[in-house]
């Protein structure tokens, strides 16, 4: 697995990077600097980040945000000492797990990380499915529209003409929304 880790203190990065590698992974890139962690994000790839938090809150609060944003990969917390305070900010910013120094060892590590992983393939298989409720929901309301029908009956049509066709469900809906420029605004007008 292809980690990042970031943290203010560079010393606590080669600590860190030592328990990531007997963890059987690779330390793909190591940063302190926010500036730098965006350079890495928009180019590297990573299975899961990895954030040490120290004495600069907002520092490693920045880290996190800046890799949430940019990098598709869940990111953990490494915290000195419980902090109920960062962790609901971190969390707003979207940190999947934390782990305190004083509680932590590898093997706590290697679950935080199996536990993240699984939670952030799940998040991509709900956001994918709110995707794809949205193009079918903007599909219905095109045909509603352009047929002067109801809900139920627009997705009637998406559902037979998928049937008709042995296509899923999504790919109609996305032809409709692809073909949506194509067709008049005023159909019911010509008669159609």
């Amino acid at each position: 697995m292809r980690v990042l880790l970031a943290n203010e203190r560079p010393e606590h990065l080669e600590q860190l990077a030592l328990v990531v590698r007997r963890l059987g992974h690779e330390v793909t890139a190591r940063e302190t600097d926010i500036g730098a962690v965006a350079a890495l994000t928009e180019g590297g790839i990573f299975d899961v980040a990895i954030v040490g938090v120290g004495e600069d809150t907002e520092h490693a609060l920045d880290l996190i945000g800046r890799i949430v944003r940019e990098a598709n990969c869940p990111v953990i917390t490494i915290l000195d000492a419980e902090d109920p305070a960062f962790i609901e900010q971190a969390a707003k910013r979207g940190v999947f797990a934390y782990l305190t120094t004083k509680r932590s060892n590898d093997d706590q590590l290697k679950s935080a990380i199996e536990v993240v992983l699984h939670r952030f393939a799940e998040f991509h298989d709900l956001e994918g499915a709110f995707g794809r409720r949205a193009v079918t929901e903007r599909a219905k309301g095109i045909l509603m529209e352009r047929h002067s029908i109801g809900e139920d009956e627009a997705f009637f049509m998406l559902r037979d003409q998928s049937r008709r066709t042995n296509h899923k469900l999504i790919d109609v809906a996305q032809a409709v929304l692809d073909a949506q420029p194509l067709l008049p605004h005023e159909l019911r007008e010509r008669g159609g």
